[in-house]
């Protein structure tokens, strides 16, 4: 039986209400494996269409800058735009913006056209903001706030699973083929599933009836409420944190397959695309081990202590040419994969009726992956692909203080 078609307004999660949040966290949480999946593909993409349109490792980077880009122009109008319709309107929009990107692939594959590709990615990348300003919010939102951490986290770990099943697509088809148009088809193939799939699931939400939840009534302090939203230091935090955070995890996701398949390590771009695979696998056993220590450990000093973890494994990336190198990338994706939803749940922390716009903002600090592959991109092309990994490193400094000291509210 069809469930209507209606979003209603209801009051938090209180010791006494028995409201169920269950099949609304279920629906969102599906969201998140769909935009990890979009992402984890976009990787793989950089080095097939450096092969397959013959283009440089910096202009490569485009797609991150078109990719990451629609984050930072979109974020703050999906904002005002869940503002004035709500979470669920808003991430129908979403969904219709991601199938009409996927399907954009087809005719930009069909003209060999990397421009009319970053046109394509630009549009997916605006459902992608829409979807990530509603549902990270919302999940925070979602029951009591002294969780909220812990429901972003959990919602997160099924983005890592998204984030490791689009390497592996991409690695089964689309390297092997020397042919631009046949190596092309395969992208078509792909994003024309990925369309498809997009739209059945934006017709699911649309006959679903989901809660809009009051996040005014959210918070631990009705001072705190008050506040203009500039003047809390744990949300300026978080859009600096995420800036430099999602440029870390971007930059070294990017260039993944060049330095693997740098001289001296033995490589071709399958077995690297499978190792990025690798990689975003550890990155999902990350969420889930994150999520279980958070149990036990504030989140804060458990994203402080993986952040210093990172700037080490940074350091071995750029002095090493051997295996040991490879292996620390690797492990990198472990590290990061608590990273953004604690930045953004400590970011939105006690925000009350500011949470939507809050959560604009922190989204577009996202522009930082859009941003900085192609310096790392640059550096690599004059000097060498080691090198290019000082940015991340750098970067992981930032977050390291976000853990330590900038999460803290100021009442």
């Amino acid at each position: 039986m069809a469930l209507t078609t209606q979003t209603v307004s209801i009051n938090p999660v209180s010791a006494g209400e028995k409201t169920n949040y269950a099949l609304p966290f279920i629906l969102v949480t599906s969201l998140f494996f769909l935009w990890g999946m979009a992402y984890g593909l976009l990787d793989v993409l950089n080095k097939h269409f450096q092969e397959a349109l013959n283009i440089t490792t910096a202009r490569s980077t485009l797609l991150q800058a078109a990719y990451f880009g629609a984050y930072f122009l979109i974020a703050l109008p999906a904002g005002i735009f869940m503002n004035k319709f709500g979470y669920k309107k808003g991430i129908i929009l979403g969904l219709l913006l991601y199938a009409l990107g996927a399907f954009l692939f087809y005719p930009a594959a069909q003209n060999a056209s990397f421009n009319f590709f970053l046109v394509a990615l630009f549009i997916l990348a605006s459902g992608l903001t829409c979807l990530e300003t509603a549902a990270n919010p919302y999940v925070t939102v979602l029951g009591k706030p002294e969780t909220s951490e812990f429901r972003l986290n959990l919602a997160q770990c099924f983005n890592g699973v998204g984030s490791f099943i689009g390497p592996v697509i991409g690695a089964n088809l689309f390297f092997g083929d020397k042919n631009v148009s046949a190596s092309l088809d395969s992208v078509k193939m792909v994003y024309i599933v990925i369309g498809v799939v997009v739209l059945g699931v934006a017709g699911l939400f649309f006959r679903t009836r989901l809660p809009e939840i009051k996040e005014s009534k959210l918070v631990s302090s009705a001072v705190l409420d008050q506040k203009p939203l500039f003047k809390h230091s744990n949300f300026i935090g978080a859009i600096i944190a995420q800036f430099f955070y999602v440029a870390a995890q971007v930059g070294v996701a990017a260039l993944f397959i060049n330095y693997c398949t740098a001289p001296g390590h033995n490589i071709d771009n399958t077995k690297a695309a499978y190792l990025l695979g690798v990689g975003m696998i550890l990155f999902t056993v990350g969420r889930f081990a994150g999520t279980a220590l958070m149990k036990v450990v504030a989140p804060n000093k458990l994203l402080f202590i993986y952040a210093l973890i990172n700037v080490l494994l940074s350091i071995v990336v750029i002095t090493g040419h051997s295996e040991i190198s490879v292996y620390s990338l690797i492990a990198i994706f472990f590290f990061e994969s608590i990273m953004f939803p604690t930045i953004f749940a400590l970011g939105v922390k006690d925000l009350g009726h500011h949470t939507k716009k809050a959560s604009s903002f922190i989204i577009m600090s996202i522009v930082g992956g859009a941003s900085v592959p192609f310096l790392m991109g640059k550096i690599a092309d004059a000097y060498t692909i080691n090198y290019a990994y000082a940015v991340p490193l750098v970067c992981f400094f930032v977050v390291a203080w976000y853990g330590l000291k900038g999460y803290k509210i100021n009442n």
